[in-house]
């Protein structure tokens, strides 16, 4: 495949930052966000996401941003709390304005302390008490927190050779495992062979190394035990926090298995000795509510004979026991006849129960312990000499996994966090029909107008996908009291976050048209309303529709079934949603306004899933994404407008996390896939192949995505080509005659740019509701290029106008849907050229709803019961989730661009 060669491609396109009259591609700015604030802010309010003051925290990560022109993007940070006492922080830029100024920070504190409020401003940092320090040797890492030493290696099997605290170790041989199972058990034979994988080092990487803050980037594969076969790529990286005991942990594997592998167990494990007598062993999980499971490998409580109140509270509560020769001596001369219980595991297969079971050893029965609906996925094996504390966040709604804990009563107890359970059922990833006769384009497209399903044989595999999870680990000195345990366990399935509000955010000029919550009016707080409404339904539907599941979480339903009371699951292209006409974006959006928790937290699940599994990250689709279907990857559309960037960079922003990072950084040469497939191959009217220097580019999803991953590289300070690249198409789709009404454009790989001789008129009503709008927005307020600004408020203004009018100026005309959702590109045309009567088009649209939601709805849901549904359920048959999510984006947006011109009283019912 063609690649840009990078001296060629410069030289080639040098002229393109010259033509906007700017040094690195500076912009003159907008008319809207251009003028300097009279006072931008220089410092920055932070709270916790979640509000209050979190119990513990294992070290947290956050992103600021910061109007044009204030800082430079090496400036420096203090953070103090609300009382003014210094906080040690860590600040590194994560964007920079065109003009170089400073645009994005981030910034670390460590654990576990915390307290309710921050003050960020510019100054010198003040230093931790005991720095993190990162030494990088030829065969491993060391990396001292101050209170705990970390080894990693940099070729085998482990990741972790050891933790080490006080001198002593707590954790041994930290590596991955998965199981394989040849074939389906269909039947009741049971005789399908399982092989064990362990991972295998190929490269480390210190992403950062202190002096608040180290990440360590381990990359390699799963090899099996006869070491011919490797598989499952993964990607682990380990944050270290200066004075901690904590370890956080990310874990991104990519499936490259075929149609024969079915997955038995995936998880991580480690060793860790046990030095305790057998008493002084204990074993937590965490239960519901807070709960806790509270157990000893040889437990004196409970006994026929007592050994004494001070023994039994010294158990229970985790400390080491008073010496044997204090107790009743009944007890301590009979210890050896105590079982101990070695092995426990806590294993959730649904979304809705839990099990604990425990032995004494290999070779003997399972006993139950208890069960319950969900665990929060946090355990912990060690004694008065030390333990592990872990945990898996998402640990119920990322189904079926397991917590494991065995040999306890040994020298050294194994723990495994499951990412998936080996009690469950395989991990089946084959298609889940056979084709159905639809083996051309015709067929497959009679296909689509009936199940909505764009089927095409073979393009149905998971080949490519990835799933990234999330841990904690704690190396401790003791065991820790209950109230630290649910703390921890708290920190797990919901870790602190701090957060500037939505105030700043919004005079930092960031992301485009919006702004923030006003019930000024009853118009406003009208719609308003329905903004609630619709992001309270769908957050609520996640729950009693139970979309949970390892591969599922994070996404929503595409269409709703009123007949059957359900969303149309098993229906072709009205099933999962993978980001379908921008809910990612919408949900976003409705957190920079309202700053609300539960929004953040749905819109951060959502970006874990689009940009892992609708996405391929390897093999010949790799960087495009998969439309709606039944299966995440079943649909033959695979598009940029699905694995587009613009739905990642707020994430990545506003937590500087590094595997969305990674994920950015994959689409920057995305502009390749266009060879490699083309997206139009079964409804094009002429022969097409696709050429490196001819290929066919549309204007709307398809550059818009590419433009979205170019920007945020040029922000970040990567591949100047991406830079170039968005400069050159930008300065391109300018002088293109009828600019973004063309529609579609040859670009050149080799110079990344487009042909600008094309004369056509081709408008889909799908162009601008994958980002465009947002991205263009945002390219003209930092680029001030009057020939782009010029096509995209022309096809604002045009998309809406009379036949009469499009005719006139461009000499074709049409007549398509989705009228409210594009009512605000009418806004934007309105706000930019201050036309009133575009100003009261903008709103005639968006209130008339066509294709989303117009006059006469209820705005609310009815309750339906059994035996109409499975469970009790919410209902609202008029909502869709491709309506919801542009209606969210056009009010949002309209009331940000006009929302001054919004009669006062209108509320249409």
């Amino acid at each position: 495949m063609a690649r840009v060669n990078r001296r060629t491609f410069l030289g080639g396109v040098a002229a393109a930052g010259a033509a906007f009259g700017l040094p690195v591609g500076v912009g003159s700015g907008s008319a809207r966000a251009a003028a300097p604030l009279a006072d931008p802010p220089r410092q920055a309010t932070l709270t916790w996401l979640e509000g209050g003051t979190p119990a513990t925290h294992a070290g947290t990560t956050w992103g600021v941003p910061w109007p044009r022109g204030v800082f430079g993007k090496d400036q420096t940070f203090a953070l103090t709390t609300a009382t003014g006492e210094q906080v040690p922080v860590q600040t590194w830029t994560t964007g920079v304005w065109p003009d170089g100024s400073l645009k994005w920070s981030a910034h670390a504190i460590s654990g576990p302390a915390a307290t309710s409020e921050y003050r960020l401003e510019p100054g010198p940092a003040q230093a931790p008490a005991q720095a993190v320090t990162v030494e990088d040797k030829a065969q491993h890492v060391i990396v001292r927190t101050g209170v705990i030493d970390v080894t990693v290696r940099k070729s085998g099997a482990d990741l972790i050779e050891r933790i080490m605290r006080g001198g002593e170790p707590v954790v041994q041989r930290g590596h991955l495992v998965c199981l394989r199972q040849d074939h389906d058990e269909d039947d009741d034979t049971g005789s399908a062979k399982r092989e064990k994988f362990v991972s295998e080092v190929r490269n480390v990487i210190v992403e950062q190394s202190g002096p608040v803050r180290a990440v360590l980037r381990i990359d390699g594969v799963h090899r099996g035990a006869a070491k011919q076969r490797e598989w499952l790529p993964f990607t682990v990286r380990f944050y270290f926090f200066a004075g901690t005991d904590s370890i956080r942990m990310t874990h991104t594997f990519v499936w490259d298995g075929t149609t024969d592998d079915y997955l038995r167990g995936l998880g991580i494990r480690f060793e860790v000795p046990m030095r305790d007598e057998l008493y002084d062993r204990h074993i937590r999980f965490g239960g519901e509510e807070g709960g806790l499971l509270r157990e000893a490998v040889r437990g004196i409580t409970g006994l026929r004979r007592d050994p004494g109140a001070a023994v039994r509270s010294a158990q229970v509560a985790g400390r080491k026991l008073p010496p044997t020769s204090t107790w009743d001596t009944r007890v301590s001369s009979r210890l050896h006849l105590i079982p101990t219980w070695g092995d426990y595991s806590l294993s959730q297969l649904t979304a809705d129960g839990f099990s604990i079971r425990k032995r004494t050893k290999p070779g003997h029965t399972w006993v139950d312990v208890d069960a319950g609906r969900r665990a929060p996925g946090f355990g912990y094996v060690g004694g008065a000499s030390g333990g592990l504390a872990f945990g898996l966040r998402n640990f119920w709604q990322l189904h079926p996994a397991q917590l494991d804990i065995r040999g306890a009563a040994g020298d050294k107890a194994e723990v495994t966090v499951w990412l998936w359970s080996p009690d469950a059922k395989p991990m089946d990833l084959r298609f889940y029909h056979d084709g159905l006769g639809m083996d051309t384009f015709p067929e497959q497209l009679e296909g689509l107008q009936i199940t909505y399903e764009d089927y095409e044989p073979g393009f149905g595999t998971a080949y490519g996908v990835a799933r990234t999870s999330e841990l904690t680990l704690w190396a401790l000195g003791a065991t820790p009291d209950d109230a630290s345990l649910a703390a921890m366990s708290q920190a797990v399935q919901t870790p602190p976050l701090l957060v500037a509000p939505p105030q700043h955010m919004l005079a930092a000029g960031v992301f485009g048209d919006w702004s923030l919550v006003d019930r000024s009016t009853p118009a406003r707080a009208a719609i308003e309303d329905r903004l609630d409404f619709l992001f309270d339904y769908h957050r609520d539907q996640v729950e009693q529709r139970r979309w949970y599941g390892f591969w599922n979480y994070g996404d929503v339903m595409h269409t709703y079934d009123s007949d059957r009371h359900q969303w149309r699951y098993d229906i072709g292209g009205y099933a999962w949603d993978n980001s379908e006409l921008s809910t990612d974006l919408w949900l976003w959006y409705a957190y920079l306004r309202s700053g609300r928790a539960d929004v953040f937290r749905m819109a951060e699940a959502m970006t874990r899933h689009t940009g892992e599994v609708d996405v391929y990250h390897l093999g010949q689709w790799k960087d495009l994404g998969t439309r709606h279907n039944v299966l995440h990857w079943g649909c033959s559309a695979k598009q940029l407008r699905i694995s587009t960037a613009a739905n990642r960079r707020f994430y990545y922003f506003l937590t500087a996390d590094e595997r969305v990072g990674d994920l950015l950084r994959e689409l920057v040469d995305a502009d390749r896939t266009f060879v490699a497939l083309d997206p139009l191959r079964k409804i094009r009217t002429e022969p097409y192949t696709p050429d490196p220097k001819a290929l066919a580019v549309g204007l709307g999803t398809d550059w818009g995505a590419l433009a979205a991953a170019w920007l945020t590289e040029w922000e970040r300070g990567g591949d100047p080509v991406a830079r170039e690249k968005l400069l050159g198409t930008v300065e391109d789709i300018g002088a293109l005659k009828n600019g973004f009404i063309t529609g579609e454009a040859l670009y050149n790989l080799e110079t990344g740019r487009f042909a600008t001789d094309r004369v056509q008129v081709s408008v889909s009503h799908l162009s601008a509701v994958f980002g465009l709008a947002e991205i263009c927005s945002e390219l003209i307020d930092i680029l001030g290029q009057p020939t782009f600004e010029r096509a995209w408020l022309q096809y604002c203004r045009l998309y809406g106008a009379t036949r009469a009018e499009q005719q006139a100026e461009v000499g074709g005309s049409w007549n398509i849907g989705f009228r409210q959702m594009h009512s605000r590109l009418t806004a934007y045309a309105a706000a930019r050229t201050g036309d009133d009567a575009l100003a009261q088009r903008a709103w005639n649209e968006f209130f008339a709803g066509q294709d989303g939601y117009g006059p006469g709805l209820p705005w609310k849901s009815t309750r339906v019961e059994g035996p109409n549904a499975l469970r009790p359920v919410d209902e609202a048959a008029f909502v869709s989730t491709n309506a919801s999510a542009q209606y969210g984006l056009a009010a949002i947006q309209n009331l940000a661009l006009v929302g001054d011109k919004l009669p006062p009283a209108r509320v249409d019912r």
